[in-house]
């Protein structure tokens, strides 16, 4: 059943807050609260919060004050930083294929490598694209970008240090709602490329 078991890996003092229920999970992502984001971010939530429920995820969510910075909103929800999935859009440039955009996932406690995405994607050079891009191309205001790419122009990229965990924890495509879901259910709803792209 979706959503059985993750909140019992939620910090003690923290799991019962985290919801657990497919229509609060719907009402969550729809309602008032969710307007902090750019044209199209409530609809990137309540896609995500759809793919995890028709995908049979074990996931919760846990509603707090609004915080998009990694460190910030870990200890709102009450895990370790490792267990936070950072997401970066980055753009790489210099290769075969010209400028592309890959969306890079790494654990809280780590940085992008930017010459690892570059390499891994066959480009001489990679930077963090700007706010208003990585918006666009993500559907989630800056600081609530989910590890998950509904744009044909943003392909994913995991590092395989995010897998050491068994649940993977971020912003919902708002900076006012988060997700704790299985890792593994991440990786195969997502179907990241998993290569080393942290350091």
């Amino acid at each position: 059943m979706p959503n059985s078991g993750v909140a019992a890996d939620a910090a003690e003092g923290v799991a019962d807050r985290w919801v657990q229920t497919a229509e609060t999970a719907t009402a969550a992502a729809t309602a008032p609260g969710a307007g902090e984001v750019p044209e199209g971010g409530n609809v990137a939530s309540v896609r995500l919060l759809r793919l995890l429920e028709e995908g049979g995820a074990r996931f919760g969510l846990l509603e707090h004050p609004p915080e998009g910075q990694t460190v910030r909103a870990s200890a709102l929800r009450g895990h370790s930083l490792a267990a936070a999935a950072k997401c970066m859009i980055v753009t790489v440039s210099g290769g075969v294929s010209g400028e592309r955009h890959v969306l890079a996932v790494v654990p809280g406690d780590r940085r992008v490598d930017l010459d690892g995405v570059a390499r891994e994607c066959g480009g001489r050079r990679a930077r963090l694209a700007d706010r208003g891009l990585a918006e666009r191309l993500s559907g989630c205001v800056s600081g609530s970008i989910i590890p998950f790419s509904f744009h044909d122009d943003l392909s994913v990229l995991a590092d395989p240090g995010l897998f050491d965990q068994p649940t993977l924890y971020f912003n919902a495509a708002r900076l006012d709602l988060s997700v704790a879901l299985a890792a593994a259910d991440y990786r195969a709803l997502a179907n990241p490329l998993v290569v080393r792209i942290a350091s």
